[in-house]
């Protein structure tokens, strides 16, 4: 384990999470559902590095950190199961819509997506926030 993410750095990665949750909103609602995936899976990302960089956990790769959040809070029960399944899917559909020529695809599916994203970053920050209850408000909606 090296050193933990500082409550600023936390609050950056929650900030940048919330922008990609609107740059997502955006975008499907111009139809661009590829870029609306990607930046719902983004927003996760980010939201999972807060989350692990606050227990002084870094990983590099998408794979790794996938893999460190299955590891450290849903195999030991400290988020439902149901969410470790949500970031390995946005992961899945974010590489089919950047890389494949034609990905597998559709506004409801788009927008599913964007709808699980928001709850996962809502539900990490809600954990991150029971971490320093009176010190910290990562507020996802709050602007950069």
């Amino acid at each position: 384990m090296s050193e933990q993410m500082s409550r600023s750095e936390i609050k950056q990665y929650v900030a940048l999470a919330s922008e990609d949750l609107a740059a997502a909103r955006d975008n499907l609602r111009f139809g661009h559902l590829r870029a609306a995936v990607s930046r719902a899976y983004y927003a996760m990302f980010y939201a999972t590095t807060a989350l692990l960089g606050s227990r002084g956990l870094w990983r590099s790769k998408h794979q790794g950190l996938i893999a460190a959040f299955g590891e450290q809070f849903v195999k030991p029960g400290l988020i439902e199961p149901q969410y470790g399944r949500i970031l390995h899917d946005a992961f899945e559909a974010r590489l089919d819509s950047d890389y494949g020529p034609n990905p597998d695809l559709n506004e409801s599916s788009a927008q599913q997506l964007l709808s699980n994203a928001e709850s996962y970053v809502a539900r990490l920050a809600q954990i991150l926030e029971s971490d320093q209850p009176d010190e910290v408000d990562y507020d996802v909606d709050e602007p950069i």
